[in-house]
């Protein structure tokens, strides 16, 4: 039987991030391809893990993951507060 899950390397690692599906920020602490199935059919997936304030990590999918950096920038453009 193979291994349920490998780590991925990431840009964002230990960075500040935000989900965008929940709109919780926190570091990204891992990226790894899991299988989420609970079948016998394989399904793999890549799940970020986000550590939020509280210091309890959760998982959302990779997709979801932006740098908070790029939240606050793209804010301030919208509202007009130039370049950043």
């Amino acid at each position: 039987m193979s291994e349920q899950y490998e780590y991925v390397p990431h840009r964002l690692l230990r960075r500040r991030v935000r989900d965008i599906a929940s709109g919780v920020e926190g570091e990204l602490m891992a990226v790894i391809n899991e299988n989420v199935s609970d079948t016998g059919i394989e399904r793999w997936m890549e799940l970020a893990y986000i550590r939020g304030a509280s210091g309890r990590e959760f998982t959302t999918a990779v997709d979801n993951v932006q740098p908070v950096e790029e939240q606050h920038q793209t804010a301030r453009r919208r509202r007009g507060g130039g370049s950043a």
